[in-house]
């Protein structure tokens, strides 16, 4: 009897065996209902077999086979496969990861039916006056005899359902339902929006592009903000689509998609489906299956939106490569930048990396020759580059935050009826609560964090583990009712910049006033609405807007991100720093940048400010490779919690004994700690990390195969929760 092996969702290495029963047929990749201890659970064929290392009368069977043919297409399927091994990581866990929730839960593979209420021939030949005493009824039944009535599409008739049910149970009208047609977008394809007229660079980069259309080749787009990179993916997915193939374009954040999705379906006359976490279920499935049969021409999504499966994919773009949001930070820790190049190459077609600030990584495989690089050096039509100041805070009276000169500049700017946007990386009010007579501070007791103070909830909030609390009426060390915030947030910003500009608008946007459906979309169309206005953002602001009317930009406070313990703290500043800069006249208008600091002279705002971001990477490379640092090196983390802050650091040395005591590894291989996490304390749970550093990223992987194979012999194992992380972007 045929053998299933089974991916199910829990968190183990390994698959299960079942029987498949006479008759049942089924192929990798569909999924399947078992039985699971006490449960029937929804699993995902990996592979049918003739035998099982188990016995077969131990085996249960297979239950029920869901799909006729594969949930995933070759080249996905191939792609989870190399994942879940690549990234040491359960490979239930990684498929399940893959689909949507409602596949997850054993619904259907295919488009919801749609329900149509049409007349019977009885009720075709009634005499309709018959209805009369039923004046709905009789509407109804008029109006079904035209044609047929959509289900969905009643509430917006004079009748409703209850006088369709009436006419049912005289059996004049009934219920039906039908599969959704398929609806073919190649035959009225056409570019309906005005093509901007490209310049000598964008034609360029566009030409390179189409003319290695047919293979794969991946291409870094970079340009500096505001060069026009997104007509360049316009244009070559023009070209893409005239061909009659589909496009998957990325972007690292929810917050881009409300425009980009504008752009795009401005431009063209094909179907754009959207793929985020704002999405409820059923939307995600509608535009999951659309883009699996050919039905979407073009899908704009976030970070899983990596895992759809496409009829005829033709070229993905990855705009902003080089954010950290593309990198998943819990659970299966894969890096989406990472998999849709390997993607790209197991479908052999182009990817395009866009970005002003390209991530180190992404350079060094330029240097290698494994990318090719397209350079966009000027801002398209009339913008011109910003001027760039650096404002000395030492000494100086703040208000709010924001120094004399700064306030004067944003009077100039405002005057002129601009726009002038404020980065603070700080939502909340203030980041502690601090009694002024005994100096107690709120902190979180699970995290060792102070808690951020929301003033207008009255909350204290703990941005690492999301507990929350009232604000204290007196302090609980000194019974005082002298609490003061410390320190400075977006949400106190806003607040004291109202009596600075009475009559000027002020638009907040950061996670707290865009988390209600559509709140973003409203506050970008108001900032697109020109005229003076005040815009007070977080890093959500930084990323890929465009503002015609904003033409300065000041950066309240960076001196945390100059001096961090982590080596990737640099290229973060440096990035955000281009990235928040490049939102200042960006259409024809004379932008500027002010920064402030304590620490003016600091080298690596000197860099930036005299020789850009290209001379700051250069150096960062360089400083990189004497370091023996990534992209030179591989980097594997692994990080053990525990309660007590004593299982994880022994937990950690015995896996690190096996480590080292394994033949495979050798003189280069390097292991740093056990040492406490950079946030040592989150959630209850203490954090110790062990981290793995090898110049060849094969010979890495194969150690910790190794070691993973006997990890469950180590006595602390059970006792700790652990997680590995490959190709780490956090300490």
């Amino acid at each position: 009897m045929p053998v299933a092996r089974v991916a199910l969702p829990v968190p183990l290495p390994r698959t299960f065996d079942y029987l498949l029963p006479d008759g049942m047929v089924v192929s990798a990749g569909c999924r399947v209902r078992v039985p699971f201890g006490t449960q029937q659970r929804v699993g995902i064929v990996v592979a049918v077999s003739d035998n099982s290392e188990l016995p077969l009368s131990e085996l249960k069977s297979v239950l029920e086979v869901l799909d006729h043919e594969p949930v995933f297409s070759g080249p996905v399927w191939r792609l989870l496969l190399w994942a879940a091994d690549y990234y040491h990581h359960p490979i239930g866990d990684v498929l399940f990861n893959a689909i949507p929730v409602l596949l997850r839960q054993g619904k259907p593979a295919s488009a919801a039916l749609q329900w149509f209420w049409f007349a019977t021939e009885q009720g075709q030949a009634v005499d309709i006056n018959s209805l009369k005493r039923s004046r709905k009824q009789q509407q109804a039944l008029a109006a079904l005899r035209q044609g047929r009535i959509w289900r969905h599409q009643v509430a917006e008739l004079d009748f409703n359902e209850a006088a369709l049910q009436a006419l049912r149970a005289k059996g004049l009208a009934e219920l039906n339902s039908e599969a959704p047609a398929y609806r073919d977008w190649r035959q009225g394809f056409s570019v309906c929006g005005d093509r901007l007229r490209l310049n000598t660079e964008q034609a360029t980069a566009v030409g390179a592009i189409h003319s290695a259309a047919d293979r794969f080749c991946a291409w870094l787009l970079a340009g500096v903000t505001g060069s026009g990179k997104t007509e360049v993916y316009l244009s070559v997915l023009e070209n893409v689509l005239a061909q009659g193939k589909q496009a998957l374009v990325m972007v690292p954040e929810i917050g881009l998609t409300p425009q980009t999705i504008a752009r795009f379906r401005e431009r063209f006359a094909a179907p754009v489906e959207v793929l985020h976490s704002g999405l409820n279920d059923s939307e995600r499935l509608s535009a999951w299956l659309k883009a699996k049969n050919g039905e979407a021409a073009i899908v704009i999504g976030t970070r899983s939106s990596l895992f759809t499966p496409f009829k005829n994919l033709g070229v993905i773009v990855i705009d902003e490569e080089h954010d950290s949001s593309y990198k998943q930070q819990e659970g299966w820790r894969y890096h989406a930048r990472d998999l849709a190049v390997y993607r790209a190459h197991s479908e052999q077609i182009p990817i395009i990396l866009g970005s002003a600030t390209p991530a180190l990584e992404t350079l060094h495989n330029v240097r290698a020759r494994k990318y090719q690089m397209l350079r966009l050096t000027r801002r398209a039509g009339h913008a011109r580059p910003a001027l760039q100041h650096v404002l000395d805070l030492k000494g100086q009276s703040l208000h709010a935050g924001l120094s004399p000169a700064l306030i004067s500049r944003m009077r100039q700017h405002l005057l002129a009826e601009n726009q002038v946007i404020l980065f603070l990386n700080r939502r909340g009010f203030a980041p502690a609560l601090l009694c002024h007579d005994c100096g107690w501070i709120a902190e979180c007791p699970r995290c060792d964090h102070y808690y951020t103070l929301h003033q207008a909830q009255h909350q204290l909030r703990c941005h690492h583990c999301d507990s929350q609390r009232q604000v204290p009426r007196q302090c609980p060390s000194c019974g005082s009712t002298h609490l003061m915030p410390v320190g400075l947030g977006t949400e106190q910003l806003e607040q004291a910049l109202a009596p600075l500009f009475p009559d000027v608008p002020l638009s907040r946007i950061d996670r707290d006033t865009t988390s209600r459906k559509g709140a973003l979309e409203q506050h970008l169309a108001e900032v697109h609405r020109g005229g003076a206005r005040i815009l007070i953002g977080t890093q959500m602001l930084a990323k890929g807007h465009h503002f015609p009317d904003v033409t300065l930009v000041a950066l309240l406070d960076v001196d945390g991100a100059l001096f961090s313990a982590d080596f990737r703290a640099a290229e973060r500043f440096a990035q955000l720093y281009t990235q928040v800069s490049g939102r200042a006249g960006r259409a024809g208008k004379q932008g500027e940048v002010i920064l402030q600091t304590h620490h003016p002279e600091h080298p690596l705002l000197q860099t930036l400010l005299q020789k850009g971001y290209d001379t700051f990477a250069g150096q960062a490379l360089a400083e990189r490779q004497t370091l023996n640092l990534p992209p030179w090196t591989s980097h594997v983390l692994i990080r053990a919690e525990d309660h007590n802050n004593q299982q994880a650091p022994l937990f950690l040395q015995q896996l690190k004994n096996l480590l080292q005591a394994s033949p495979l590894a050798d003189a280069h291989l390097w292991v740093l700690g056990p040492v406490p996490a950079l946030a040592p304390k989150r959630a209850g749970r203490w954090r110790w990390q062990l981290l793995l550093q090898h110049p060849s990223r094969a010979r890495l992987q194969q150690i910790v195969s190794g070691a993973l194979l006997l990890i469950n012999t180590l006595p602390e194992a059970r006792k700790v929760k652990w997680v590995l992380d490959v190709d780490p972007i956090e300490g």
